[in-house]
């Protein structure tokens, strides 16, 4: 955090000044367990003496429990009533809130929920990378945060930088996407809005125009964006794409080269859990606690590790684990066991490391079951090979890619199964996104557990050749 100026406002003023229901670092909701912050990590960057910080403001302000969010950040729940601002002070002396300019230190809560870049958990790591993208992240974030015409882009408004690592999520619709690729000219990054790489792109750009193309699109979207429409996907179905890149040449966009039939490699998602080598000397460890939650006695013993065996450093990955890296190898083994110890999932056969679920009914108002407790249940019989998401509600909060298999919750210990691409005589609806076909309705756990043995399984969209 940048402290060059003082604020006259409180952290209660900051979220005042601007209206959302997302929370964030400043912007505590109410939910059914406590109050809310989201602490959003740009990248998933987390430093582990900020992980030790945020363990002691939820010991401290909240009931300890902690969530890994499918954009790679880490949320604090069960926050005390009268200790939000206590809270979020204590994040942002941790070096957790926006770095802003003085001139644009009084809106703060904007400069926060601006900060949704995600790169893959392996930038900078990964000598199979194509571009390291950890150069642009700082360049971007400050270009979000200091330009005051973005603080009218939605909180929810998100770009993917992809660099070529082994490691990606390429399932996860963005705003804005950019993918390395080669090309006779040299490096380059295919681009897309409104979706993911496993979309195709709409064309290329030199890797030097990065940081150009983005700002331009950026302008281009709140040129055209009637009121009410907050996301990319609003803009293209009233304009379509081809009318953002005319806007865009308003606001300096780049040269772009248009391609053809390009696919990005292969992703094997295996490679989030366990460990796996860097060079001939370190390693990275890839775990997550089950289904996303941990306390903070876990997060702080994390954190150690971190600091004792690799380079004090964590990435948060959009798979709602943590990543490890520069493990050195002699002791790689030992850092996993200690891991396991502590409860995390290292082994991407685990079934709990198949499955996805809210926060369900114990913590927010609007799901329809505990789907926390009933993915438990489910995972002690969930078949080999299957990928799960349990979502207690249409909002999906969750998962923000179709899922191979979706319960969704319809009553308590009751759900509707969804299929992606599944091809038997039990698909009866239409495909109906987000989730896909409807297999079947009213289920219990059980019944659903020994529908899915029935059912071919379907392997996630990233992991296959897109």
């Amino acid at each position: 955090m940048n402290h060059d100026s003082k604020h006259a406002s409180s952290p209660a003023a900051w979220a005042a000044a601007r209206r959302s229901a997302c929370p964030g670092l400043v912007r505590v909701v109410a939910a059914r367990d406590g109050g809310l912050c989201r602490v959003r990590l740009p990248g998933g960057l987390l430093l582990a003496t900020q992980a030790h910080a945020i363990a002691a403001a939820a010991l401290d302000h909240a009931s300890g429990t902690l969530e890994l969010t499918n954009r790679a950040n880490l949320q604090v729940r069960g926050i005390r009533a009268g200790s939000e601002a206590a809270l979020t002070a204590a994040l942002v002396e941790a070096g957790l809130g926006p770095s802003i300019s003085a001139n644009a230190s009084a809106d703060l809560c904007a400069a926060d929920e601006l900060r949704n870049l995600m790169l893959s958990p392996l930038a900078g790591h990964d000598g199979a990378a194509l571009v390291d993208t950890t150069a642009l992240a700082a360049p971007i974030v400050a270009m979000l945060q200091d330009e005051p015409r973005f603080a009218a882009l939605s909180p929810k408004f998100a770009l993917l930088i992809d660099g070529g690592e082994r490691l990606a999520a390429l399932d996860h619709p963005h705003d804005i996407w950019l993918a390395a690729a080669s090309s006779d000219s040299g490096e380059c990054f295919m681009f897309g809005l409104a979706g993911c790489p496993a979309d195709g792109a709409i064309g290329s750009i030199a890797a030097t125009d990065a940081l150009t193309l983005i700002q331009a699109l950026l302008h281009a979207f709140l040129d055209l964006a009637q009121p009410g429409q907050t996301r990319m996907r609003d803009v293209v179905a009233t304009h379509g794409a081809q009318a953002v890149l005319e806007k865009a040449q308003e606001h300096a966009l780049p040269p772009i080269a248009r391609t053809h039939d390009w696919h990005r490699p292969h992703v094997d998602l295996a490679l989030r859990l366990g460990v796996h080598a860097l060079n001939s000397n370190t390693s990275y460890i890839g775990c997550q606690p089950p289904l996303a939650r941990l306390d903070a006695a876990t997060l702080h013993a994390l954190a150690t590790l971190a600091q004792t065996h690799g380079d004090g450093t964590l990435r948060i990955t959009p798979w709602q684990g943590a990543i490890l890296p520069n493990i050195d190898n002699g002791v790689a083994q030992d850092v996993l066991e200690s891991l396991q110890t502590l409860g995390l999932i290292a082994d991407a056969a685990h079934p709990l490391a198949r499955t996805i679920a809210c926060t369900g009914s114990a913590g927010c108002a609007k799901s329809r079951a505990d789907t926390k407790a009933d993915a438990l249940r489910l995972a002690a019989n969930l078949p080999p090979h299957v990928h799960v998401h349990l979502s207690g509600c249409e909002r999906s909060c969750a998962a923000a890619h179709r899922a191979p298999f979706t319960l969704l919750a319809v009553a308590p210990g009751a759900y509707d199964l969804y299929g992606h691409g599944t091809e038997n005589n039990l698909v009866r609806d239409a495909d109906t996104a987000p989730f896909g076909h409807c297999v079947a309705r009213h289920l219990t756990i059980e019944a659903a557990a020994q529908l899915l043995k029935q059912l071919p399984a379907q392997r996630p969209r990233s992991t296959s050749d897109v």
